[in-house]
């Protein structure tokens, strides 16, 4: 081996006073040198091996992050405390009472001490032709609302969007938001009057305008189920603004400001950045609406409907109404209503699927 003047390394130990001057190592020392460097690479190798398998050392958990946050907001969960009771005590205790379906309820006897029939009130249910009859009323008059009714809102909420003026916009929303706030006792007597065929202002414009004969709107078959669904529009429409107005207000007015140097025209801005910005809110209020297409409102059916049109009036709700409360036949509309129910999450579960089939978030 030859070392140089300033090596100093494994295999040099001697360092040299002169560059000329160099020495060299003998073979058996050399041999010596190499071994020990050799043992000196394996050593370093299973250190690193060891310290690469060491295993994690134990540390102590950090406190529960759902525990922080229920510290940290337990005002807010103090006032949540009152809407849950009345969940648990409105929404999930009467549950129970479901049990009743199954049996042959009595007062006397009471829910458990009744006597089980199985699926007997299902089958009288099923072979009813009256049942099939308020099914069939149920399902159109959700239909009607649902195709007529669920895009008014939408079309209020962009009108009420493009208004610069503050004052007249709020003006509008307030008009818009008061019939919802009007019990249908009152509502229905108003519309009621409004259709009348001697006195209503509808049949006066007919007839004084059109020359048209006055319409017994509310006595028709044909025309009940229209106006029974414009009344529904006329009162919950601008209610329903709120939400979509909600959504556009999250959109960035940037993208309009883009579109308008592009020359967009107010209709290429609704439908290419105000509908898109909004379609995730349409879709979920979709699927919580067909969650009611077994369910129509007992306070509106039974304030418009009479006797002429009960053959297109007469509903689930006026059915279990008057068939269960007056007759006293719970067992049966106990076992209506597990059906209705059942439908109903049926519905809200397909249409979700769907929804998030087509790309939106969905409810869950």
């Amino acid at each position: 081996m030859i070392c140089k003047k300033g090596q100093l390394d494994k295999t040099c130990l001697f360092p040299i006073s002169s560059p000329q001057d160099t020495i060299e190592l003998p073979a058996q020392q050399q041999a010596q040198f190499r071994k020990g460097e050799h043992n000196m690479e394996e050593r370093a190798t299973g250190f690193n091996t060891v310290r690469n398998q060491r295993k994690p050392m134990w540390t102590k958990p950090t406190q529960s992050t759902f525990r922080n946050r229920m510290i940290r907001d337990r005002h807010l969960y103090l006032m949540l405390l009152p809407v849950i009771g009345f969940y648990l005590l409105f929404k999930y205790a009467p549950m129970v009472g479901e049990i009743i379906a199954f049996k042959d309820y009595r007062f006397a006897d009471g829910i458990f001490r009744s006597n089980w029939v199985g699926f007997k009130h299902f089958t009288s249910l099923f072979q009813s032709i009256d049942f099939w009859r308020v099914l069939r009323n149920t399902l159109l008059l959700n239909v009607y609302s649902l195709v007529l009714g669920f895009p008014v809102p939408i079309l209020l909420a962009l009108l009420l969007n493009e208004v610069r003026k503050e004052w007249y916009k709020r003006t509008v929303q307030n008009l818009l938001y008061l019939p919802h706030f009007i019990s249908w006792v009152v509502l229905g007597g108003i519309f009621i009057a409004m259709l009348s065929p001697s006195t209503g202002v509808v049949n006066l414009v007919l007839t004084k305008v059109f020359g048209i004969e006055p319409i017994y709107f509310m006595a028709s078959s044909g025309w009940w189920p229209v106006a029974y669904t414009l009344s529904g529009i006329w009162r919950e429409a601008g209610w329903g603004t709120i939400l979509y107005l909600a959504a556009m207000a999250s959109i960035d007015p940037q993208q309009y400001e883009a579109a308008k140097m592009d020359g967009a025209s107010k209709l290429r801005q609704i439908w290419h950045i105000t509908l898109p910005g909004i379609r995730s809110t349409i879709a979920i209020l979709l699927v919580l609406r067909m969650g009611h297409m077994m369910d129509v409102g007992l306070e509106q059916t039974l304030v418009l409907q009479n006797m002429s049109v009960l053959d297109v009036a007469d509903v689930i709700s006026t059915y279990v109404y008057r068939v269960g409360l007056q007759n006293m036949n719970y067992s049966y509309t106990t076992a209506l209503g597990l059906f209705q129910s059942a439908v109903g999450l049926i519905l809200v579960v397909g249409v979700n699927r769907v929804t998030r089939v087509f790309g939106e978030r969905g409810l869950w």
